[in-house]
């Protein structure tokens, strides 16, 4: 993430990634997943999954904001693969939202995930539009030339 050195900002200068967004976002669902359906857990085992998946889940907004603030001012590869696989995670979230054959919290915890990897995507689209829209440069500054 960029950050503020003194008065200046300074821009994050990380490449486009594909594999931390789409590994966090399956590793946040696995462990919320672990925590609703894994069996028999002990109170404390399923409070600690809940605990680790919403830990994950903060590391996982964190990273979207790094890739989709990066250096380069277009829309690339990365950033397609990237929002295609989110929605992907969503709509196989929402597979197992709409089988009748997982139990109840199970298909809950499916329809919970098929909203926040479409809000994710969204985010991520709507972030690195604007970072990308910040990056381009204003038609005054190219020209050389002050608005009076």
């Amino acid at each position: 993430m960029a950050g503020v050195v003194g008065e200046r900002m300074v821009p994050e200068r990380r490449t486009a990634r594909v594999g931390t967004v789409s590994g966090l976002a399956l590793m946040t669902g696995a462990t919320a997943m672990a925590a609703v359906g894994g069996g028999h857990h002990s109170v404390f085992a399923t409070v600690l999954l809940a605990l680790l998946a919403l830990g994950m889940a903060h590391a996982f907004t964190v990273e979207i904001r790094r890739q989709a603030h990066r250096r380069a001012g277009h829309w690339c590869r990365h950033d397609m693969v990237n929002t295609v696989l989110l929605a992907g995670w969503a709509v196989g979230s929402l597979a197992v939202a709409v089988l009748p054959y997982p139990p109840v919290p199970v298909r809950a915890l499916g329809l919970l995930l098929t909203f926040s990897y479409g809000a994710a995507c969204a985010y991520f689209v709507a972030e690195r539009r604007r970072a990308i829209a910040v990056s381009l440069p204003s038609a005054s500054a190219v020209s050389g030339s002050s608005p009076v």
